[in-house]
């Protein structure tokens, strides 16, 4: 039986450890599991990497393979959502409220917004996006501390190497050093959408099993529970 080998964006990988190793005990079948940002691993499979799945944290990076024939569209469909959120390190008493022209900047102090990289990576984009629906980025763009993904940023907040950070509400779960400070509205940034599809090249027999058993009543409760969004 051959192993799967799977792309995930890196804000699922509590999910998806313990998903995989449901999977393993339930069918003996091992998957493979590479996490980093979405645009490296979609950079990745474009230079070749020998992936059976990607997930993507966005449609955008999942497009960016569709379009040059790198997955197997028939095989593509949004799996999950999330939320987007503010976080501080659990420690400092910092309490506001996110809306139009909140006085985020402000609050920074002296210090800087921890952000996954708004040129590149979906949790970035999507931060750089609720911004400036709200008015405030033009006030924090010269004081963004970009990170190459959504856990680097959560290991800079909870380091204390910046005051406040915008991360998944699934990742802010997944570290108590960090405290939820607020969720940003859902109209103010396009919908957070993890997409999967079988890359073009694989092989691999097993594939749709495991994407079945993603969608599975065993899968499911892990999702749900880490809070990401199940889809109608």
């Amino acid at each position: 039986m051959r192993d799967i080998v799977l792309f995930c964006a890196v804000s699922l990988k509590d999910a998806i450890d313990d998903v995989n190793a449901k999977y393993q005990r339930a069918t003996g079948q091992r998957v493979v599991t590479s996490y980093a940002g979405s645009d490296a691993l979609a950079k990745q499979i474009e230079k070749g990497a020998p992936a059976d799945i990607f997930i993507s944290a966005d449609v955008d990076w999942m497009d960016y393979l569709a379009s040059r024939r790198l997955i197997k569209p028939e095989t593509r469909f949004n799996l999950l959502g999330n939320k987007l959120a503010l976080i501080a390190r659990d420690d400092r008493d910092i309490a506001l409220t996110i809306g139009p022209n909140f006085p985020l900047a402000k609050t920074l102090g002296g210090g800087r917004l921890a952000i996954a990289n708004p040129a590149s990576v979906p949790a970035g984009r999507y931060g750089k996006a609720t911004l400036e629906t709200l008015g405030v980025w033009d006030s924090l763009e010269s004081r963004v501390a970009p990170q190459r993904d959504v856990r680097a940023v959560l290991a800079f907040v909870s380091r204390g190497k910046a005051p406040l950070g915008i991360v998944y509400q699934t990742d802010a779960m997944t570290d108590r050093g960090v405290k939820i400070i607020g969720i940003f509205p859902e109209s103010s940034h396009p919908p957070i959408s993890y997409s999967i599809a079988v890359t073009a090249t694989s092989t691999n027999p097993g594939t749709p099993a495991y994407i079945t058993f993603l969608q599975s009543s065993v899968a499911k409760p892990t999702f749900g529970l880490l809070g990401f969004i199940l889809p109608r």
